[in-house]
Parts: C-alpha cells; sequence; structure tokens
C-alpha cells in the first residue's frame, strides 16, 4: 500500500480505517494458516508420517553410528576370540585336493619317496558354484508305415512337452528371478543366455510368466478362501501403477498365506470385495476404507500411531501435550507386548492394558473438545475415541498384534517390483502380477521355495494333473 492510499483511508474515517484493519487481519490470518500448512509439510518425515524412508532427505536420515557410550569403535575389540567359518565334514565334501610341499624352508628338496604325512593336514574349504548350463533335449517322432493300411503315422508329442519350447525347471527360474528376484525382462534374457546359454527374448520371458500365471489361477482362488478363513489377519493398500494411470495393490495377509488385488482406487468397496464372507480379525491402519468393520472385528496399528503422535509432539502448546502423552502411551503398550511375547501371560497383559485404558481414555477425551487450544489435535483424538474398542483387541485374541508390520513386510517387496518394473502394462498383466505376487509371498511367509514349488506347478499344468496348491 502507497503512502497516499494510506492517507486516504485515514481520511474517509474512522469506519474506513477500521474496515481495512478487520480485512488485513483477515488476510494476516490467512497466510499464517499457509505458512504453518506448509511448515508441517516439510517437517514430514518416516518417523512422523506414513512416508517411506528413502523419501527423507539427507539431512533427515538417521546418522551414521559411532562410538559407544563406553567410547570404543564399533566391532570386535582387541583381544576378542574371532568366528571363523567351521569345516564341514568329510562326508560333505565333494572333492579333495592335496597340496604337498616341494621343498623345505631349509632349502632341502624333496624326493618321491620322502613325501609322507605326518599328522593331521591343513584343512581348507572353499564353496564353488558348478558350470550351469541348459539341457538340450530334442523330441523326435519317427514316422512308421501301417503293414494293414499302408498309411504312415507317427507318435504325438506328450502333453508336457509340446506345449513349450522350455521345460518346467527353465520356466520355474524365470518366473522366480522375474517376480522374487525382480529383474526386468531384458535382464532376464541376458542372464540366461549369460549363465545358462539359453535363447530367449523378452517376448519369451512374457510368454513364460503368462504360462505360469495361468497355472496359478487355482492355487490363487485357494489362496483367497483360506485368508477369508482365517481368524486373523492383516491388510494394507499401497500404489500401483497400470499403462501409466493410477492404481491401488490391496493386500490381505494370514501368518501363513497372502492374496494381492490391483483395483482401480483405495476405495472402501474394495475392501470388502477381498473380505467378503470373512469373519477374521482385521489388522490395518486407520485409512477410512476399513470403517464398514465392526469395532469388535479391527485392530488398530500402533506403530502408525506413534508416528502420528510424533507429528503432534513437534508442534506447540495443546497439540505437543497431545503428542507426548500419545507417545507415552505407545511405549507402555509395546512395554507390555515385549513382556507378554516372553512370558505369553495373556491375564498380566490384560491387566496392563486395562490400566492403560482407565489412565489414558479421560486424557483423549480432554483433547477433543471444541476449545481453540485443541483445533490442531481435535479430529485425531475424536477418531482414537470412535476406534476406542479397536485399539486394544490384541489384548484379548490369540494370534492378533498390536501392529500391522505383518502386512508392511509383505508389500515391501512389492512396492520395490512396482519401483523397478514401473508396474503393470495391462489389466491382463494386472492378474498375472496379482498371482505371481501372491505366490511369492506365501512361499516366503511358509519358508517354501518358490522355484521348487513352481516347478511342481508347472510339471502337473502341464501334464493336466491337478496342481498343488499352497496349503
Amino acid at each position: 500500500m502507497e503512502r497516499a492510499e494510506a492517507e486516504a483511508i485515514y481520511e474517509a474515517g474512522r469506519e474506513a480505517v477500521v474496515e481495512v484493519l478487520l480485512a488485513m487481519d483477515r488476510r494476516i490470518r490467512q497466510l499464517e494458516a499457509r505458512v504453518e500448512k506448509l511448515e508441517r509439510e516439510l517437517a514430514k518425515n518416516s518417523r512422523n508420517s506414513s512416508l517411506p524412508p528413502s523419501s527423507d532427505p539427507p539431512g533427515k536420515r538417521r546418522p551414521a553410528r559411532g562410538k559407544d557410550r563406553s567410547g570404543l569403535p564399533q566391532g570386535a575389540q582387541p583381544g576378542h576370540e574371532g568366528h571363523g567359518r567351521e569345516l564341514l565334514p568329510l562326508s560333505a565334501v565333494d572333492e579333495v585336493v592335496e597340496h604337498w610341499p616341494e621343498r623345505c624352508e631349509c632349502g632341502h628338496v624333496f624326493a618321491a619317496g620322502e613325501l609322507l604325512a605326518v599328522g593331521e593336514p591343513v584343512r581348507h574349504q572353499i564353496e564353488e558354484l558348478p558350470v550351469i548350463s541348459t539341457q538340450l533335449i530334442e523330441h523326435r517322432c519317427p514316422r512308421v508305415r501301417c503293414p494293414g493300411c499302408g498309411e504312415q503315422t507317427r507318435a504325438m508329442l506328450p502333453a508336457d512337452v509340446a506345449n513349450s519350447a522350455f521345460g518346467p525347471r527353465f520356466e520355474a527360474a524365470v518366473a522366480a528371478l522375474s517376480v522374487r528376484n525382480r529383474i526386468s525382462r531384458c535382464d532376464v534374457v541376458e542372464l540366461a543366455e549369460e549363465l545358462f546359454g539359453a535363447r530367449l527374448c523378452a517376448g519369451t520371458v512374457e510368454a513364460i510368466l503368462e504360462r505360469a500365471a495361468r497355472a496359478l489361477s487355482e492355487p490363487y482362488e485357494d489362496l483367497t478362501e483360506r485368508v477369508r478363513s482365517s481368524g486373523s489377519l492383516n491388510m494394507d493398500e499401497t500404489g500401483w501403477r497400470t499403462a501409466g494411470e493410477r492404481r491401488a495393490l490391496w493386500g490381505a495377509f494370514s501368518h501363513r498365506h497372502a492374496v494381492f488385488a490391483i483395483a482401480p482406487d483405495r476405495h472402501e468397496d474394495h475392501a470388502k470385495s477381498l473380505l467378503t464372507h470373512t469373519e477374521a480379525i482385521v489388522t490395518s491402519d486407520r485409512w477410512w476404507a476399513y470403517a464398514h468393520l465392526p469395532l469388535a472385528r479391527r485392530q488398530v496399528c500402533w506403530a502408525h500411531l506413534r508416528r502420528d503422535f510424533k507429528a503432534h509432539a513437534e508442534g506447540l502448546a495443546a497439540e505437543r501435550e497431545f503428542g507426548e502423552h500419545g507417545l507415552e502411551c505407545c511405549e507402555r503398550v509395546f512395554w507390555a507386548w515385549e513382556v507378554f511375547a516372553h512370558t505369553h501371560d495373556r491375564r498380566e497383559l490384560k491387566r496392563a492394558i486395562g490400566s492403560l485404558q482407565r489412565t489414558y481414555e479421560p486424557i483423549i477425551r480432554g483433547y477433543a473438545t471444541r476449545r481453540e487450544r485443541n483445533r490442531r489435535c481435535r479430529g485425531m483424538a475424536r477418531n482414537l475415541l470412535k476406534l476406542w474398542p479397536a485399539l486394544w483387541t490384541f489384548a484379548a485374541h490369540e494370534g492378533v498384534e498390536p501392529t500391522n508390520n505383518h502386512a508392511e513386510r509383505a508389500l515391501r517387496g512389492a512396492v520395490i517390483y512396482r519401483k523397478l518394473c514401473l508396474g503393470s502394462q495391462s489389466e491382463q498383466g494386472e492378474r498375472r502380477i496379482e498371482r505371481l505376487l501372491s505366490a511369492s509371498v506365501t512361499c516366503r511367509l511358509q519358508r517354501r521355495s518358490l522355484f521348487a514349488y513352481m516347478t511342481e506347478l508347472l510339471t502337473a499344468h502341464a501334464r493336466g494333473d491337478p496342481v498343488p496348491l499352497l496349503a
């Protein structure tokens, strides 16, 4: 505002000055709110929000560990007894190579008859990969002439041979490299040529993965039913890309089984579809898509709550007090769970959790009021009171944990796959990756070899036999 304009407003009288001051005050409040919002966004990191650690700028990442409290550097200290590799028994050795000395340190050259072993030899073992190459098998169908009718005839190729130019073990290796090791199509082609001497192209890799997906059709449906019928499960969702468009990858996980499903978005309808006919207790974050579940069948993740409380604790006044109370409650919850993990005394766990509920419910209610000082924490406080029974379900039910870490870990491989392979390119590709990811994570949960399972699966599918399920 120029001086002349200010003087004109002053000369216009008291009412004009008051109106200008009020307008300026409104504008200042708007700008202050905008600055505060931008500062909050700038302060977000993996410790106080759902952002991944990889998004943290260098200054926000965990500092490298240096010396501990004793002032000594990391690692073994002088005088510490080392731990070398233990030698395996001779029964496990495939080849023994002996190295005899040619001369003594005194200069004497050993003759052939002087090389006699004295005592036990010094043993050193190395582990080496054998030479890996594909085995090329040619199947022939000779023609013969029928002595009865004089026509030529030949045998038909077996179904498991005629359907592909590659054997089930080779196709299982390609599938495992693609989904478990997250290697791109072009890299699979180069790796197969370099290590196995196989002739491949990107189109052939796609065809192999498509056959693997078709073979997984029945196991995928079985996995879905097993997850729905479990007593407790964990759910989470993350972003996905199909031909560059935004999609959502949903995951539902029991302790032994995993199911992935790609949907257009993170809407409640897709959660209902994945949880059809289930009576399981579902552990998840506070995302609204899970709000349709009864509170008695929900467990809210305390790891997510701790990050939210951490963000509030970095605020001011009442918001900071609210965050600090929440962090204190989180620590007491995790300590009670850690004690239970060692003692398995559920009665003591219920007693500890009951004490926490009685202590912190009045505190949370105090921050849910409409007082002006609570405006930054009122929303979360009211949401916690609305979800209050779902915060403590883990204390009363076997197999339910206070965090959703099980789902977070199960989704991590899929997120890395999306970052490296840029998601899918078609709806057919979505169905393929749903089944392959479900099989991969389920095998990991069952401590089972994905390669061995895919070999068995593809062999049975090629022969037309019943395919093995991931029970």
